[in-house]
C-alpha cells in the first residue's frame, strides 16, 4: 500500500501517475495526517468496475435463485446448445 501526502499531487503528480499505472494498485492520498482521496490509474479503475458489475450480475442471479427463479442445470444447457448448434431451435 502506498501512502502520499496531498502536496505529492501538486509536486509528483507525473510520479505518482507512473507509480500506480506501473503497479496496478490505488495510492492513498492524506491530508494532513488523514486520508483524504485514492489514486489510481484509468486501467486499474476500468478493472475494477468490470469485476465489480460481475459480481453484482452473480449477486442478482443468486438472489433470483434463492426467490426461487427456474435454474438450468449444465446438462440442459447442454442440449440446449447443441440444438442451437444444429439448427433445431
Amino acid at each position: 500500500m502506498t501512502i502520499k501526502p496531498s502536496t505529492a499531487l501538486r509536486n509528483e503528480y507525473l510520479q505518482i501517475s507512473l507509480l500506480a499505472r506501473e503497479s496496478g494498485e490505488p495510492i492513498f492520498i492524506t491530508n494532513k495526517g488523514e486520508a483524504d482521496g485514492v489514486y489510481m490509474s484509468i486501467e486499474a479503475y476500468e478493472e475494477r468496475e468490470k469485476m465489480l458489475a460481475h459480481r453484482a450480475s452473480i449477486l442478482a442471479a443468486e438472489a433470483a435463485r434463492l426467490a426461487g427463479a427456474p435454474t438450468s442445470t449444465q446438462e440442459d444447457l447442454d442440449a440446449k446448445v447443441e440444438a442451437l448448434l444444429n439448427g433445431k431451435a
